[in-house]
């Protein structure tokens, strides 16, 4: 795919795809540089409208995703769950040299390390990636935030970027605990099991109050999320969710 003639919006900016890692059997990592070599400036848990252009139809698809990388990394990096969407489909064909346009970043779900020094974070999923950013941008700052992430997959071979969030666990000093919601038999798997709950965040989180609490993943799993957050009694001030799909 090379740059199309198609006309653009003025606000979409030219990125070349330069790398794209199969990290789980279902999710890929796409990895963008601007072709202006310039870097995305935004805050840790925002997104950005990624656009596409079918050179053989003109069409143009555009998806929202929530940044992985850093803030002002050279790359912006994205989460993206290889499932048979519009888009999806056409990224199962993508090369790197392929020209996207992207607008942004957007959002309200930002987190700024001097503002919040006590954080619960509950992943579903790529719902990971805003997280990845946040935790990046903790590390970059050397912010000290206290942090408990609860992250939710399906099976063991799901998580995203295992060996770099391993390596922030351990750098960052988070409470991780990850949790297989449809474990098998003889899968090897002895951490937590079955859906985040009420008593799983209560658990790990017995501080709960004292800390501020983000979510990331589909729609049904934000609002299990906050129904078991209301049922701790937690304020609902306290609480910042974005929601994907």
């Amino acid at each position: 795919m090379t740059e199309s003639p198609h006309k653009i919006s003025v606000n979409q900016k030219p990125y070349v795809l330069t790398e794209i890692l199969k990290d789980t059997p279902d999710v890929s990592v796409f990895r963008y540089k601007a072709q202006d070599m310039s870097t995305l400036s935004f805050d840790p848990g925002m997104f950005v409208m990624l656009t596409y252009i079918d050179k053989s139809t003109n069409e143009k698809i555009t998806r929202a995703f929530s940044v992985a990388s850093a803030p002002n990394s050279d790359t912006v990096d994205f989460f993206i769950h290889m499932v048979h969407g519009k888009l999806t489909t056409k990224l199962e064909s993508a090369r790197v040299g392929d020209v996207y346009y992207m607008t942004g970043p957007y959002g309200q779900f930002r987190f700024i390390p001097s503002q919040d020094k006590k954080v619960l974070f509950i992943a579903g999923g790529t719902g990971l990636a805003p997280f990845m950013s946040m935790l990046k941008e903790i590390d970059a700052q050397k912010a000290g935030t206290d942090i408990v992430l609860l992250y939710s997959i399906r099976f063991p071979n799901e998580i995203i970027r295992k060996d770099e969030l391993e390596e922030l666990e351990k750098r960052l000093n988070i409470r991780m605990v990850i949790t297989v919601t449809r474990p098998q038999e003889n899968d090897g798997w002895t951490g937590e099991k079955g859906h985040i709950d009420s008593n799983m965040i209560a658990k790990y989180a017995s501080d709960l109050n004292e800390r501020t609490t983000y979510i990331c993943g589909p729609l049904a799993f934000v609002k299990a999320m906050k129904d078991a957050l209301a049922g701790l009694n937690v304020n609902p001030d306290k609480i910042k969710a974005d929601v994907w799909g």
